[in-house]
Parts: structure tokens; C-alpha cells; sequence
């Protein structure tokens, strides 16, 4: 990682470090502390730090709304492991399995208030457009969340629906985090939705290789055996192109093994797997988010600063689609 990238992480970490949480109901506090401690990579809050940045402004006027974003992430993280009854997060309990359900959800709805109160201290020049813009980012997520929870039901989703719904659930909250950075760095209207759309792109493609990862990843690197979302009957980018693509004998195969009649889960992902080899999904999973990666890298290169300003920005968003975890 290059040395910017670790002292901006660092003045992240240390922010959030700062935060109280010591307070009274510890058992209110103590799950917070939990789920924003060590383990997040602080993507999100490090993006809009480099899009301010980028625009010559003031890291000091980003800080506090980039972290609060980091904890409305965070929030958001606590409340699906519920929704999704996920054991584990970053390789560790998650908060409702640790503590309760009940205990998840208000905790969550603290760091919901949180979030909120660490975007309110942006300088009250850029205020109105990064609470607008946060606002908006909160709508849009509860929105890619619901329309995930509806395709748990739905026999058929389009592969549009599903692009749509990661870059709702997934996507505009980055984008939102880099187009906060441009504002606080007084950009231009053009030229911060620039880099919202950069970050939209970016965010879509790190979804889609986030599932070619759950199947096709390294067990030992990724740290998680493989195939979770086929255990789950998640409709993934996957899973929709192999309905749409498949022969007869593969649609028999995945109705098998998605209506649950293979109940061995080992076999289940050993006869999904094969068939997305055998349409060489493998492949087109990675040509599709090498096509919503130059899409982002497009937005950017329309904007108008030197491109040795732009070359942290690219570096992360390269990594992030490289990455092998």
C-alpha cells in the first residue's frame, strides 16, 4: 500500500479511535466498539479523503462526514447480518450472534444516530449538499436491500434487476463518499458527479467479483470456504447468467440443486460449480466486471486535474478489483 494510502488510513483509524464509547449502557456501547474496531479496511472513508484530496481541498472538512459514512456502512453490516442470519463477519462473530438480535438492533440504531451526528460537523459551507447527498445514499441502500430480500422469492430475475440492485445496495454509498469528497473540496457540479459515477462503476464491479470470489476463489487466500452463495440460493450475477444460458441438462442440474433436493452441500457445489464452468462463467463473470471497470475508469479520466492527482484513486480501485479477498 502506498505510504498516502497508510496515513490517510491511519488519521481514519486514529478518528475513529477517538470516538467515545465508553459510556453508559456498556451493553449498548460494547457492540459498537465491536463492529467498528479492527478488521475494516476503511475503503469507503480512505475514497472520499482521496477525492478531496484529488480536488486540492482541506482533509480536516472530510474527516468527520467520511467517517460518518464508515459507521452508517458499519450500521448497515450489523442489521443484514441479522436480515441474512450470518454467523460470522471478517472472520469473527457477528454482533447478533455474539450478543442477541435485540441487542444488534439497537446497538445498530445507535451507530444510525452516530453516523448522522459526524455528518452534521462537515463546515457548514458544504453542509447542506453532503446531508442531501447523505440522505439520499441512506434511501437507496434500504431500497438495494429490499430488492435483494424480494429475489429471495422471485422465481426469475433479470440480470438488470440485479445490476440495479448492487448498484443500490452496494455502489452509490463509495460514490457517495467520493462525490462528499469533491463537494468539501469546492468542485465543480460536473466534475463531482464525475466522480460519483466513477465510484458507482467501481462499486458494481467489486460486487460482481465478490461473487465470482464465493465460487471461484482461493479457499485458504479468501479465508472462507467456497460456495456459501450457492448454499444460501443467492441470486447472484452467476446464478442468473446460468439460467439464462443453460441447456436442458444444466437447468435440471441447477433446479436440483437450488430447490434443495441435493441435500449433501458439498455435492450442491460441486454440481453448481460445473455447470458455471461448463458456460465458462468463470470467465464472462471477470469480462463483466472488467466492463463496469472501464466504464468507472472512463468517468475518471474526464476529469479535469493532472493525472498524477488522480493516481492513488486509480491505485485503490484497482486493487479492490484485483483483489483475491
Amino acid at each position: 500500500m502506498p505510504e498516502k494510502l497508510k496515513e490517510y488510513t491511519e488519521i481514519i483509524n486514529q478518528y475513529i479511535a477517538a470516538i467515545d464509547l465508553k459510556r453508559n449502557p456498556s451493553e449498548l456501547y460494547m457492540p459498537v466498539q465491536y463492529c467498528l474496531g479492527e478488521g475494516g479496511k476503511r475503503v469507503r472513508p480512505l475514497m472520499a479523503l482521496l477525492a478531496c484530496n484529488m480536488f486540492d481541498g482541506e482533509i480536516d472538512n472530510i474527516l468527520s462526514p467520511a467517517v460518518g459514512m464508515e459507521i452508517f456502512h458499519n450500521f448497515t453490516l450489523m442489521h443484514d447480518d441479522i436480515m441474512d442470519e450470518a454467523p460470522l463477519r471478517r472472520g469473527k462473530p457477528s454482533v447478533f450472534k455474539k450478543w442477541n438480535s435485540n441487542t444488534a438492533i439497537l446497538s445498530g440504531d445507535v451507530m444510525f444516530a452516530m453516523a448522522i451526528e459526524q455528518i452534521g460537523k462537515t463546515p457548514v459551507r458544504y453542509l447542506k449538499p453532503v446531508l442531501d447527498l447523505f440522505n439520499k445514499t441512506v434511501i437507496e441502500v434500504c431500497e438495494g436491500q429490499q430488492f435483494d430480500m424480494n429475489f429471495e422469492i422471485l422465481d426469475k430475475v433479470t440480470e438488470e434487476s440485479y445490476i440495479n440492485m448492487i448498484r443500490l445496495k452496494t455502489a452509490v454509498l463509495p460514490a457517495a463518499c467520493l462525490k462528499a469528497g469533491a463537494i468539501v473540496a469546492g468542485a465543480s457540479e460536473k466534475e463531482a458527479q464525475l466522480i460519483y459515477d466513477f465510484g458507482e462503476n467501481v462499486g458494481i464491479a467489486f460486487q460482481i467479483k465478490d461473487d465470482w470470489l464465493d465460487i471461484f476463489g482461493d479457499e485458504e487466500t479468501f479465508g472462507k470456504k467456497s460456495g456459501g452463495d450457492i448454499i444460501a440460493n443467492k441470486k447472484t450475477w452467476l446464478y442468473i447468467k446460468a439460467f439464462e444460458m443453460a441447456n436442458e441438462s444444466q437447468l435440471r442440474d441447477l433446479r436440483n440443486a437450488f430447490t434443495n433436493r441435493i441435500f449433501n452441500p458439498d455435492e450442491k457445489i460441486s454440481m453448481v460449480k460445473n455447470v458455471y464452468l461448463q458456460l465458462k462463467l468463470d470467465r464472462l463473470a471477470l469480462e463483466k466486471m472488467e466492463d463496469f471497470n472501464k466504464k468507472a475508469f472512463g468517468y475518471l479520466d474526464k476529469i479535469s486535474v493532472a493525472e498524477k492527482k488522480k493516481k492513488l484513486l486509480r491505485e485503490l480501485a484497482q486493487n479492490l478489483i484485483e483483489r483475491k479477498i
